[in-house]
Parts: C-alpha cells; sequence; structure tokens
C-alpha cells in the first residue's frame, strides 16, 4: 500500500465536498437505491473500538457488526482474536475491501473514502468513543492531548457513512471544563466549555438530534459503578425523533426486564464476591499457562448466577488471563493489614495512606458484598476483598462483565516511555465499555429502529 495509514493529508483531500457540507450543516442524508430501503438492517461500525466489548455488547443484543477500526496492535488482537476469529461468540462480518489490521480512524477516512461512500444507508449505526484519557478524572486532564481532538477524525466517518443513529461514549471528565481559571480571565470571545458540548454543537450541525447523560454499569447487572458519558444521536427529522424517545428514560425502562432477562436481581446490585469467588486461589492455583513464572488461579464451580453467565460458551480448562501478581512478602504483609484494619470500599484516608506509606491516592481494599468503585487501567490501584494481592485480568474482565469465553492478548502490564505505544491487558479490560451496557443500549437502539422502519413503510 502506497499511502500511509497514518497520512492525515489524504483525508483533508478525499473528504473535502462532504467536509464543507459538514461545516455548513448541510449535509443530504441518502434515500437508498430503487428497491432497498436504506437503514433496513441493524448494522453498525465500531470506531476506536479497543478490544471490542461494547461490540460485542451490541452483538449480543442482536446488532450485527460490519468491521472495527482500532489503531493498537495489542488491542486489535484481543479483538482480532474473539470477534474476528473467534468461534465462541459474535463475530464482525467484514468487508473484503479493509484490511484485518489496526489502523487509524483518520487513515480509514482517507484510503477508502469511496467505500465508506458506498456504505451509505446500509450502516444504520456508527459507534465507538474517541481515547478518553485525556478527559479522565483519574489522571491528569490535559486540554492539549492529541487524543481529544480524535472527534475530527469521528466525524469524518460520520460525513462519509452519514448512519441513521450514532452513540459515543467517554469518561465523566468530558462534560467539564478544562480549566475555570481560563474562564475568569476571559475578557472577550466564548468563555471554555466542556468538550462534551462541543460534540453535541457539531453533530447538531452535520443533522443530528442529540441526547446525552451519564449511565452507571452498575445498574446494568455488572459489579461496578463505572459512571459514564453516553452520547446518543439520531437522523434530524426522523420518526420517532430522539425529542419523542429521550434514549435515557427509554433505558431505564427497559432496565428491570433486561435483569431479569439474565436471572440477575433487580432491587440490588450484583457484588464483587458473586463476580468473584469462584476465582479466587483457595481453589487452587497451577502454573500460568503463557507465563510460566507466574501462577494462575482455577476454577471453582460457579455458585451464583452472574458466575454462570460469564461462565458460559466456555470449554472448561484453566480462566485465561487469570495471571497472580509476584508479591513481594512485605507488599502481602502491608495488604494483609489493610484488609484487616481499613474500612472496605472507599479509597484509604490521608491517615491510612500515611500509617502504610502508600503515595498513591487512589487504593481501595474491595468491599465483598458491594459492587467495585470504577476500574482504572492501572492494576495496583485495587486490592481483592479476601486476598492479600491485586486483581487479576480476568478478575477485571468479570467486574466489567466480559465473559470467560473472551480471551485477552498482548503484555499484561507496561511502564515508562512504552505506557504511550503499548495497551496491556489490564489496560484493555479496564477500558472496555461492559458489554451488559453495551447490550442494553443495543435493546434501545433496536426498538427505535423497530419504530422507525414502520413509520417508513408505506401503508
Amino acid at each position: 500500500m502506497s499511502r500511509s495509514w497514518r497520512d492525515d493529508t489524504t483525508v483533508k483531500a478525499a473528504g473535502t465536498l462532504a467536509g464543507q457540507q459538514y461545516l455548513n450543516g448541510s449535509l443530504m442524508f441518502p434515500s437508498g437505491d430503487a428497491g432497498d430501503e436504506p437503514y433496513s438492517e441493524r448494522t453498525f461500525i465500531d470506531l476506536f473500538a479497543g478490544a471490542g466489548c461494547l461490540s460485542l455488547g451490541l452483538m449480543s443484543s442482536g446488532w450485527r457488526g460490519i468491521f472495527a477500526v482500532e489503531k493498537n496492535a495489542m488491542a486489535f488482537e484481543t479483538l482480532s482474536h474473539n470477534l474476528i476469529e473467534g468461534t465462541n461468540g459474535p463475530t464482525y462480518e467484514w468487508p473484503e475491501w479493509f484490511p484485518k489490521k489496526p489502523c487509524t480512524v483518520g487513515g480509514v477516512a482517507g484510503t477508502y473514502w469511496q467505500q465508506l461512500l458506498r456504505l451509505r444507508g446500509k450502516v444504520t449505526m456508527i459507534v465507538g468513543g474517541p481515547p478518553c484519557q485525556g478527559f479522565s478524572l483519574a489522571g491528569r486532564r490535559n486540554k492539549e492531548d492529541a487524543r481529544n481532538s480524535l472527534f475530527r477524525a469521528y466525524m469524518r466517518i460520520v460525513e462519509a457513512v452519514q448512519p441513521l443513529f450514532i452513540l459515543l461514549e467517554n469518561v465523566h471528565g468530558i462534560t467539564m471544563e478544562f480549566d475555570k481559571k481560563t474562564r475568569k480571565k476571559a475578557k472577550v470571545g466564548r468563555p471554555p466549555e466542556p468538550y462534551s458540548q462541543r460534540i453535541a454543537r457539531a453533530l447538531h450541525k452535520a443533522g443530528y438530534e442529540v441526547q446525552a447523560d451519564l449511565l452507571r454499569a452498575v445498574d446494568y447487572g455488572v459489579p461496578q459503578l463505572r459512571p459514564r458519558y453516553f452520547l446518543m444521536a439520531a437522523r434530524r427529522g426522523i420518526s420517532p425523533s430522539l425529542k419523542d424517545n429521550d434514549p435515557f428514560k427509554g433505558l431505564d425502562a427497559l432496565r428491570a426486564e433486561f435483569l431479569r432477562s439474565k436471572g440477575l436481581p433487580v432491587d440490588r446490585p450484583v457484588s464483587v464476591e458473586e463476580a468473584l469467588s469462584d476465582l479466587e486461589t483457595v481453589n487452587g492455583t497451577k502454573q500460568c499457562v503463557d507465563s510460566p513464572r507466574f501462577m494462575q488461579g482455577t476454577y471453582a464451580s460457579p455458585t451464583t448466577r452472574y458466575q454462570r453467565l460469564m461462565r458460559s460458551n466456555l470449554d472448561g480448562g484453566l480462566p485465561d488471563s487469570h495471571r497472580l501478581a509476584n508479591h513481594r512478602p512485605e507488599t502481602v504483609a502491608r495488604f494483609s493489614k489493610i484488609l484487616a484494619t481499613c474500612r472496605r470500599g472507599v479509597q484509604l484516608n490521608k491517615i491510612d495512606r500515611e500509617r502504610f506509606g502508600l503515595k498513591k491516592h487512589c487504593t481501595v481494599p474491595l468491599d465483598p458484598g458491594q459492587p467495585s468503585h470504577t476500574l482504572t487501567t492501572l492494576p495496583d490501584d485495587f486490592i481483592h476483598y479476601s486476598e492479600a494481592r491485586i486483581l487479576t485480568v480476568r478478575e477485571y474482565a468479570r467486574l466489567q462483565s466480559i465473559p470467560d469465553w473472551f480471551q485477552f492478548r498482548g503484555v499484561y502490564t507496561t511502564g515508562g516511555k512504552r505506557r504511550a505505544l503499548e495497551c496491556p491487558r489490564y489496560t484493555q479490560a479496564g477500558n472496555a465499555v461492559p458489554p451488559f451496557v453495551g447490550e442494553a443500549i443495543g435493546t434501545f437502539f433496536t426498538n427505535l429502529h423497530e419504530q422507525y422502519l414502520r413509520s417508513a413503510t408505506p401503508g
């Protein structure tokens, strides 16, 4: 291939006309070929897909994934293993013209613009979320972070494909101003605004009605609080409109039936212990399959409905990515004292951090009877509820509602300069959109799409 996947100049050249229409707020939506009703199928493409867990949730609700775009080689390897080449769950359909390899969203728009144009009316939804680290409250928020401008690349694909629906996910921090001091000092011009408002305004200008709010993963059967920003958009002028079908009210209305369909409790959250007890090391350990210098946990019989859900479509064997950390004796002793003396389910306070010589602000000994705090990409932020150790990648996945048949690829951890380039297993799991959340959202969009088809059918 003569053109670089990362060459952004080709994007600007290829998308000039559509981009100008977008800037002028005059995108023309497809009317479909004769005899071919546009948007008749529940299909989507996933941009900034990570390991593919949002896609997994949507496909579990009946939506068909066409393809996904992810630039990181490790995350794409996991996505490919499970959702392209996999045999235990749903897979993408994947067009012949698009290579099954890591690539950037901007590179796709530049290299495959004509193929994207031919998807108009055939792809009903575009989903995904630009990388969230620049917005995250767990780290330093950086308004100059190049990752925060990737929404422009996202919009180029929207310009080309012109989907009926759009779904975008990000962290809570995207709704907050970057620098309040800047607003106080500003004397002229528009005051600084949250990036979420810029995104909503751009989509509105491109011809979409937009609704955005926070959703908590714990409300949809995930044993983790995890509030996240979700933006849902629909083409302006369609019936039904998002004004008449608030997606967040719709999700709240279907929540109880969604949980009942999985056999999960409606009146309380799924707890950490309900999710993880069959993975405890008291059940046994063996040499780790992919890391011979480490040990890994084995399975006990599932004792809860949630565990049985996570272990469905599994062909026995050992848990994937259940590698145990090789803690030093002093670390094990410190964790044991924390579990014995500190309040569970909340971050250690300043007094306890000083008592144990910890500089980290985010250290949480998990409460077995409650859902987890929001997972980060750093495994040492959490201490297991009954064992003096950090969580494994498999336990991370369990707390994200990622099923056990879903196998992770790549290194387990990273550090230093490699952190900006690698996406290890803990990061893949920690950054994932919980599939249960994606499935619930997919159910809402299925209902909306069915209403659209009824309104679009004459007579």
